[in-house]
């Protein structure tokens, strides 16, 4: 997977240079507005107080964002996502061995600070708020009991999450290409007490975009 965002980062990054060449209209001072869909590539890290082994999932996302200029070659990116995130997990609790696969749906707002080196690639960063606005447990192991679900269902989850996300965006003219790295800040685990495997997510994101403005050009 890896592999394969490189190559299209470096086929979008050569069709960008070449449009560049070709057309020189250039929106970094101009306030833009675009909606983006994707993909979360997404696992936990820095487990306590539980035994346990994860391996990423997938998760769709989708959203919009904003582009506001305070000069040509800086700005801000504030972006409002609709994101799938989780993990699948093989642990102990209560005694017994588990198999989970964890889904969880937030809303992300990332407000990004934008560096835009040239009109066709922005480098972003900045801090993200998550809602959790829904969990999912399916346990595949037939020995899972059912104190263990009610266990997990239990859990005393933090809703509101501090996150960190950087990468970049490449543009080709109203197409916008994104890739970033994100991880939370904070536990998913509200005040420590719970005994269900307590984490911080980190994931790989990559969306396309379309983005909107107007031209006497186009």
């Amino acid at each position: 997977m890896k592999k394969l965002i490189l190559i299209l980062l470096i086929v979008i990054c050569t069709i960008g240079i070449s449009n560049a060449q070709s057309n020189r209209t250039d929106f970094r001072d101009k306030f833009l507005f675009g909606l983006k869909v994707g993909s979360n590539y997404s696992n936990v890290y820095d487990s306590k107080g539980e035994n346990f082994n994860t391996n990423p999932r997938l998760g769709f996302v989708s959203g919009a964002f904003m582009a506001v200029p305070i000069g040509k070659y800086i700005g801000v990116q504030p972006e409002l996502l609709f994101s799938q995130r989780g993990f699948k997990a093989t642990g102990v609790l209560l005694g017994s061995t588990y198999d989970v696969t964890r889904t969880t749906s937030y809303v992300d707002v990332p407000l990004l600070f934008a560096f835009k080196p040239s009109e066709f690639l922005t480098l972003l960063a900045g801090p993200q708020y998550s809602f959790l606005m829904k969990q999912r447990d399916v346990f595949a192991n037939a020995t899972t009991t059912i104190q263990q679900e009610q266990e997990f269902g239990n859990a005393n989850i933090r809703k509101n999450i501090l996150c960190f996300t950087a990468g970049l965006d490449l543009t080709l003219k109203h197409f916008v290409l994104g890739a970033r790295v994100g991880w939370g800040v904070q536990n998913n685990n509200g005040d420590g007490t719970s005994t269900t495997p307590r984490y911080k997510d980190v994931w790989l994101q990559t969306t396309v975009g379309y983005r909107f403005y107007r031209t006497k050009n186009l």
